[in-house]
């Protein structure tokens, strides 16, 4: 009997593919965007304290009080963004259960969703699982903008959403205001719920964070998600939550149950601790990975490749056309296995099939000095 037709629509993620790949040359990983430095000492003192607190039961399904009360406290504090923590917050899996999550509860079979391409991979097989049909509007290089003509262009009556994810992974676009109130006014006009993917929002170089939900008219329409992954380096964690309506989120708790239960609780109760650490530390946060992009951007030029410099997040999108006319796996695999750096293929940030991906790689620098100067050593061999 086969498997489901749905399943042949999509493949495994070349992100952790790459890891693999890396894993099987000894190549230093560039590939996926987890770091490889401790997380703050103190969440890890509060996990231990937490298993050995016995809190190692369920928590309630849409996620334990002290954490959800934290990232509401973050909200008001940071935006000025009300949140009630008991109505409108589900603590999820991760940001990538939480997507799935909310696409599950909020799209119909036939339902189309606007995603700005390239994008996080997650993202199309998310809407082929609920049996959404994915548009794609492009982001324009070298900046990554958007036409504000082709997303109007892309409505249908079909059209249910809008997915936005700012810092934008890979390209590190951060969408500036003009741009947010541009997409707020259009989905306004043709009554649009907007998801925001939010996991970098602490990691801006230029620009700042603005959640679109503070905007006028946008409370109610907006979806917003993010993850604690990036923000405390606890990627193997898995805790990310979804803010919307109370009526919305009755759906996205519902799914959200009946796929996963709930979130890790002893991690869950250390990890509210986190957002009670002083702006001094996100702050900080920002400036070390200023520093790792600005170490990492001139060897990548040097070796010649091309990209524009990132204003958020923690990966470069570099067009490496000038030093191979190969395709971008053909290229990732062998820059994997003959240089020893690990990248990803720009190809699986682009709908199947797209050639404008073929381009492409992604450098992750969420990495620690010692790991970027082995990368640039061996990346130095391309200039040779």
């Amino acid at each position: 009997m086969p498997n489901a037709i749905r399943t042949q629509t999509f493949s495994e993620s070349v992100i952790r593919e790459m890891t693999r790949v890396a894993q099987q040359y000894g190549a230093v990983n560039l590939s996926q965007g987890m770091p490889d430095f401790p997380m703050p000492a103190p969440m890890k003192e509060a996990a231990i304290a937490a298993i050995n607190g016995d809190i190692n039961q369920y928590a309630v399904t849409w996620g334990a009080k002290k954490l959800r009360h934290a990232i509401a406290d973050k909200y008001q504090r940071r935006y000025g963004m009300p949140v009630d923590p008991d109505t409108q917050l589900t603590v999820a899996c991760g940001a990538t259960e939480a997507t799935a999550s909310v696409f599950l509860a909020l799209f119909n079979p036939g339902d189309e969703v606007i995603i700005f391409e390239p994008f996080y991979e997650n993202y199309g097989p998310d809407a082929i699982l609920c049996e959404a049909t994915p548009v794609f509007v492009p982001l324009i290089a070298p900046d990554w903008h958007f036409d504000a003509d082709a997303l109007r262009a892309a409505i249908t009556p079909k059209t249910r959403a809008i997915v936005v994810n700012s810092p934008h992974n890979p390209s590190g676009h951060v969408f500036s205001r003009a741009e947010l109130e541009t997409i707020a006014k259009i989905a306004i006009d043709r009554d649009l719920i907007v998801i925001t993917d939010d996991p970098y929002e602490y990691i801006i170089f230029e620009g700042e964070h603005i959640p679109i939900a503070t905007l006028p008219g946008m409370a109610e329409r907006t979806v917003t998600i993010s993850s604690l992954s990036k923000t405390f380096s606890i990627t193997g964690w898995r805790l990310g939550y979804a803010i919307a309506s109370p009526e919305r989120s009755v759906a996205i708790r519902k799914v959200h149950d009946f796929l996963t239960v709930g979130a890790p609780a002893p991690l869950q109760d250390a990890a509210a601790i986190g957002y009670g650490f002083p702006d001094s530390y996100y702050q900080g946060l920002a400036d070390e990975y200023r520093a790792r992009r600005d170490f990492l951007a001139q060897p990548l030029r040097d070796a010649g490749f091309k990209f524009a410099m990132p204003a958020g997040a923690y990966y470069f999108f570099a067009d490496f056309s000038a030093l191979s006319k190969d395709d971008d796996v053909t290229f990732a695999k062998w820059m994997a296995r003959e240089i020893g750096v690990a990248t990803v293929p720009g190809s699986s940030f682009f709908r199947p099939g797209a050639p404008e991906g073929r381009k492409y790689v992604r450098f992750a620098f969420c990495k620690r000095q010692e790991t970027l100067e082995a990368a640039v050593e061996r990346l130095a061999r391309l200039s040779r």
